[in-house]
């Protein structure tokens, strides 16, 4: 078997047909003996027949009928014995063939990654890591400096606070401002008093006339 494999991996690809071809002549020769067994079992049924209508008027018809029943079932029992070895055989040819394509397809596999790695080694891998690791660090800092404000730009934060009080104190002045503004709420349906103007040509006519009573 390892001679087998051996060749397979050689180069000589018809293994692998010989081997299919192996198992297609093993089926044929099954169904062979399968074929027999049943033409046999029909022959074991005849002679019992036979065997049960002679039984008691003819003995010795009877007997040879018990005879030839016995040795087709003899031939059954080998039959049947061929076939177990039979099929023993086809599978193990098929998990040979299986075990071969396996390690075909295993032995593809491993001089892919050997192509792979191909020139790396354990110590290039840590180098190279190394350097990804320390390219990231160096693009971590410059990615900080440039969202990070100067620091002679720097706000200060007394500074900020005392902004923040005079923009509330503003607005607070603006709401009050307003509130003197706000227009008294008339109910539906009232009556808007208006207030009497006092003509300015009435004050005059009085003072005038106060003016003349004094005069006189």
């Amino acid at each position: 078997m390892m001679a087998s494999f051996m060749s397979y991996f050689g180069g000589r690809r018809d293994t692998k047909q010989a081997a299919r071809d192996a198992i297609v002549g093993l089926r044929q020769q099954l169904q062979l003996i399968e074929k027999k067994e049943e033409h046999l079992q029909r022959k074991v049924e005849e002679e019992l027949k036979k065997a049960r209508a002679n039984a008691v008027s003819n003995k010795p018809l009877a007997t040879q009928a018990l005879r030839r029943k016995k040795a087709h079932e003899t031939e059954i029992d080998r039959l049947a014995g061929t076939r177990l070895q039979l099929e023993m055989q086809i599978n193990t040819l098929e998990s040979a063939n299986l075990n071969a394509e396996t390690m075909a397809a295993m032995k593809k596999a491993s001089d892919a990654l050997g192509v792979i790695h191909r020139g790396m080694d354990t110590a290039k891998v840590e180098d190279t890591m190394a350097q990804i690791h320390e390219q990231r660090e160096i693009a971590n800092e410059i990615a900080d400096a440039i969202s990070n404000p100067m620091n002679g730009n720097e706000l200060d934060e007394d500074e900020l606070n005392r902004e923040l009080g005079d923009l509330e104190q503003e607005v607070l002045d603006e709401r009050l401002a307003g509130a003197d503004h706000v227009p008294l709420h008339i109910p539906p349906g009232a009556v808007k008093e208006t207030p009497q103007p006092v003509a300015e040509e009435d004050e005059e006519a009085e003072l005038k006339r106060l003016q003349a009573e004094l005069a006189m």
